[in-house]
């Protein structure tokens, strides 16, 4: 099995389109790239804590290829958008790729390049490094499929759930 680290804006949307991909095995919610240890939501919240929501992506790469996984990535949020998706403004929503190894770095360089041919606007998506990451609280797991009627789940995350599938149905598990 291998790791990715995403942030694409709210961990709940990222999280409920990479819970349908095939040869995705795990898709937790989480915080990384700051300088508080161990943050909690109301910390990274204030957008002082230099951490973003991420999802930690546990896949078989022999199902799946990283840069499949970036290729889903690039399509359900909106690259070109700095530190905001939608109406959800701030750091902590940040486009960001976190690398583990060399490998997943050229891969990801490759990808934004090719996805700068997509998009209109330019790509923002930083490439960091990983360093410490804080599973989110328990309350932020698995948000959609537990609540799929509040608001936001219906009205934001719905629709990118909705985009994955019509795009990727040969990913969809």
């Amino acid at each position: 099995m291998a790791t990715a680290i995403l942030g694409g804006g709210c961990f709940w949307c990222t999280e409920a389109v990479f819970k349908q991909v095939s040869g995705v095995t795990a898709v937790e919610s989480g915080y990384t790239g700051g300088e508080v240890a161990n943050p909690t939501y109301e910390q990274i919240c204030t957008g002082t804590t230099g951490h973003a929501e991420v999802v930690k992506v546990t896949y078989d790469p022999d199902a799946i290829p990283y840069r499949e996984l970036l290729e889903i990535f690039f399509t359900i949020h909106d690259p070109t958008t700095p530190n905001r998706q939608g109406n959800d403004v701030g750091t902590q929503y940040r486009s960001v790729i976190y690398y583990e190894s060399p490998e997943q770095l050229d891969t990801a360089r490759q990808v934004i390049a090719e996805m700068a041919l997509v998009w209109d606007a330019p790509i923002v998506t930083e490439l960091s490094p990983l360093a410490a990451y804080y599973t989110a609280e328990s309350y932020h797991q698995n948000y959609f499929e537990n609540h799929p009627l509040q608001g936001y789940c219906a009205f934001v995350v719905a629709p990118k759930v909705d985009k994955f599938q019509k795009l990727f149905s040969g990913r969809a598990k």
